[in-house]
């Protein structure tokens, strides 16, 4: 390699390090002609990739001093210490009598425990009294005065700490058993760490450092001025290489989540519907009540549902509630015979996540009485899952409703069927299901591959969900799944995979 092939700043690298071994970005940009660190760090990676130049990182640790290691420094002893004083005039001291020197209660006990881990005093019992006893290290402590090895080490901390805190290094030479002590005692110093990197020629680059590289004015782009200012008959013009090495650039995008979740929006709007939305924290009454899931059903456990503690109530619609009530009891004016059990307000008031977004829809309705009504919502839904790598406690909910003079059961097959043709899933499939508030109701499938895959539920709204709040005409209703539409879009094994933040997959995976 010719040391034409380097820029202006590569050659200043070599330089900067021929025959002086490792050094650190910081040297370089000191003593190097550099004004700021992109410049050395970025032709550091350029002679890294040309195999010139060696880039080592290590994690460093340091320490400070924390809030009491500070109030130390400034009363200029350790507790402990300022207790040892009091054995200047008296080698014994009942234990009890300790409590009435200058230092606060609290650390008086800490103090003693310290000086007895030190070796400074012994503790014994004399006529049932507990006494410590000053040792021969408890002396010669006293003489040496109050600079202990912990003591050092804290002020060591604070000389350095503008630069960075006390080296591990130094530390441990200092005293490496007192900064094992140290670090168990709480409030005294903080641990640190950054990263170090040092740079050093290979081989290679010292072999070219030292044939004799030139450093001078370099042209890397022709401009106006340095052509009519005739500069470049005396400076260097960079060759182009189309052969060199560029790091590959990622332009912003959306997440595969939110672009999902736009191109889902967008299929609902072109089909006529209304976005609307609600609060993740709702009443057990709109969540569960007012769909007619009863008071004993196993949703409502502990176990599958998030109870709040703040709010732990919420206020319901207390007419709305006794009409819902007595549907839940006996059916009602519905023509049903409810659930046959004694429907109790309580429950109803406990806050909770929202474990779907139905209840947004039956909220909608309750304003919106009157046919047409054609929404949708796709929003976050919460349930006390266990997580795997197909389920997740917090997820997303694609929810729609369709309430107009006629619709049908073939209608809603329709809607759906659409859907997810126009989401790229053309073969769909329905199977009889269950739901406390549809009737019928059915479970939807689409086919992925050579697999069929559930992807949600779908119904009508049974008499006893919409007639307390008289509607007179069908509503179609469904809940569908969004993390598994898009495991299957974008080939995804692990449903945690969409919320962790991968940069990488994130870049390369094209948006479909």
């Amino acid at each position: 390699m010719e040391d034409t092939e380097l820029s202006l700043n590569e050659r200043k690298v070599l330089l900067a390090l021929a025959g002086k071994g490792p050094r650190s970005p910081e040297e370089l940009l000191e003593g190097g002609g550099f004004t700021e660190m992109v410049e050395v760090m970025s032709a550091a990676s350029w002679l890294k990739s040309k195999g010139l130049l060696d880039i080592h990182e290590k994690i460093d640790t340091y320490y400070i001093p924390d809030t009491e290691g500070k109030q130390y420094i400034a009363r200029g002893e350790l507790p402990e210490f300022t207790l040892l004083k009091q054995f200047k005039d008296a080698e014994k001291k009942d234990v009890a009598q300790l409590n009435s020197t200058g230092l606060p209660g609290g650390e008086v006990q800490i103090a003693l425990g310290w000086m007895k881990r030190n070796g400074w005093v012994s503790i014994h019992k004399e006529g049932g009294k507990s006494v410590a006893l000053l040792t021969e290290a408890g002396r010669k402590q006293l003489e040496e005065g109050p600079l202990t090895g912990q003591m050092r080490l804290i002020k060591l901390a604070a000389d350095m700490e503008t630069g960075g805190g006390a080296p591990e290094a130094d530390a441990k030479k200092l005293d490496a058993h007192a900064l094992s002590m140290l670090l168990t005692r709480k409030g005294l110093l903080k641990v640190r760490e950054r990263y170090v990197r040092t740079l050093s020629l290979t081989q290679k680059g010292e072999r070219l450092a030292a044939s004799g590289i030139k450093v001078g004015e370099e042209i890397t782009q022709l401009t106006p001025d340095i052509l009519q200012s005739g500069r470049w008959k005396d400076a260097e013009i960079r060759p182009y290489d189309i052969h060199t090495f560029a790091p590959a650039t990622h332009g912003g995008k959306a997440h595969v989540l939110r672009e999902s979740i736009s191109r889902i929006r967008d299929i609902f709007l072109h089909m006529g519907f209304t976005e609307i939305s609600g609060d993740y924290i709702e009443s057990c009454f709109w969540n569960m009540d007012a769909l007619f899931i009863p008071q004993d059903h196993p949703a409502r456990d502990a176990q599958d549902t998030f109870y709040m503690k703040t709010p732990a109530t919420m206020d319901i619609p207390e007419e709305l509630a006794v009409t819902i009530g007595k549907i839940h009891e006996n059916g009602g004016d519905t023509g049903s015979e409810g659930w046959k059990y004694r429907w109790d307000g309580k429950p109803a008031r406990r806050a909770i996540l929202r474990t779907h977004t139905t209840v947004n829809t039956i909220r909608y309705l309750r304003d919106h009485p009157d046919p047409p009504v054609k929404v949708f919502s796709v929003g976050k839904v919460f349930r006390r899952e266990a997580t795997d790598n197909k389920h997740l406690a917090e997820f997303h909910q694609i929810e729609g409703i369709v309430m107009e003079e006629g619709a049908s059961f073939r209608m809603l097959i329709g809607v759906i069927k659409e859907f997810y043709a126009r989401m790229g899933f053309p073969e769909v499939r329905f199977r009889p299901s269950y739901f406390p508030y549809t009737e019928p109701s059915l479970e939807v499938e689409v086919r992925f591959g050579d697999r069929w895959m559930e992807l949600g539920g779908a119904g009508i709204f049974r008499p006893e969900v919409t007639a307390p709040f008289n509607i007179k005409h069908p509503v179609l209703a469904w809940g569908l799944g969004l993390e598994r539409l898009v495991m299957k879009r974008y080939g995804i094994a692990d449903i945690r995979q969409l919320y962790m933040g991968d940069l990488e997959w994130l870049r390369k995976t094209p948006l479909q």
